[in-house]
């Protein structure tokens, strides 16, 4: 029925609107399953406004490379964008909550945590110009391992996979070397036995094929970074009313569409390490405890890094469990 009132108004709206063209920036490859969900909501979005809108998706860095792609949207050299939040955090330091280690532990954990984040977020952009649309997280962040580990202690002498600042206080708290190793140079440290850990999704250990040295894979679920896509605020106001609520509607399915391939793809990658010979199992319980200890830690270290603004988050993340 919404459909169908939507499309009803949309037929009496100033033909001037009808070849409205935006561009949507994103980082990501074609295949991964967040521009496939930019895709659909590009899709979604010119059906439901029967072509009042169409919107391009530029994915790969094409158009601007993904740390660009925050600015070119709010200069509006492009109407729309995907970055992963945490690339907001140098202005937006809320952002940096997807990112503080073991404190969301569950998709329902992430859930949650973006229900309070939101609003927190979609304020910082408004006055960046900017108008938050939907976000989805990537799959969890897993423990790869050459060999069992069931606490801290089994860390002691071994070396582990860093990228940057928090993967190396990980690292050190457990006792582990860190060693800075890009993705693309991963197996061939494995290879060389200058590598014992990582810390990534079972997705990223899939996509670049680790299997072999790696020999376990526990699902510790460190964080769930997440994707967000937006639009400039100026660019979305200048649309009639009937569009702006297409866009708003596709968004919405957009987000709830994006959660599920989410899961789904983390399953997925789950079930490929199996097939490859890797054995997955949880955290042993000894383990886990710890890992919520070092999110307690990193948690409180964030919310004084980032001031009471982050309370503003936290307090009713953890209130509401």
């Amino acid at each position: 029925m919404k459909n169908m009132v939507l499309l009803a108004a949309l037929a009496v709206a100033p033909v001037l609107h009808a070849q409205t063209q935006w561009k949507l920036a994103t980082g990501y490859r074609a295949e991964s399953f967040h521009t496939r969900n930019v895709v659909q909501f590009a899709q979604d979005v010119e059906r439901a406004s029967a072509g009042a809108l169409r919107i391009e998706v530029h994915a790969n860095n094409a158009l601007f490379k993904l740390g660009e792609i925050p600015q070119a949207v709010q200069d509006g050299k492009a109407q729309a964008g995907e970055t992963i939040m945490t690339s907001l955090v140098r202005e937006i330091p809320l952002a940096g909550a997807d990112s503080v280690p073991f404190v969301v532990r569950s998709y329902a954990d992430a859930r949650r945590m973006w229900d309070v984040q939101r609003p927190l977020i979609e304020a910082h952009m408004a006055r960046k110009g900017l108008k938050a649309l939907y976000a989805v997280p990537w799959p969890p962040q897993g423990l790869f391992t050459t060999a069992s580990v069931r606490s801290s202690v089994d860390f002691k002498g071994t070396r582990m996979r860093t990228y940057n600042p928090g993967t190396v206080r990980i690292a050190e708290l457990l006792g582990a070397t860190p060693v800075d190793v890009p993705m693309v140079e991963v197996n061939q440290a494995l290879a060389a036995g200058k590598l014992d850990s990582m810390i990534t999704s079972a997705l990223t250990g899939v996509e670049n094929q680790v299997w072999g040295q790696i020999k376990q894979y526990y699902g510790i679920n460190a964080w769930f970074p997440k994707n967000i896509v937006f639009v400039n605020q100026l660019a979305f106001d200048a649309l009639p009313a009937p569009v702006r609520q297409a866009v708003s509607q596709a968004a919405a399915e957009a987000e709830k569409r994006g959660w599920a391939m989410s899961a789904a793809v983390a399953e997925e990658s789950v079930t490929e390490l199996l097939r490859k010979g890797i054995k997955v199992e949880p955290p042993s319980a000894v383990l886990d405890t710890e890992l919520k200890r070092l999110g307690e830690r990193f948690s409180r270290e964030w919310v004084r890094s980032v001031g009471s603004e982050a309370n503003q988050l936290f307090i009713p993340y953890y209130t509401q469990r």
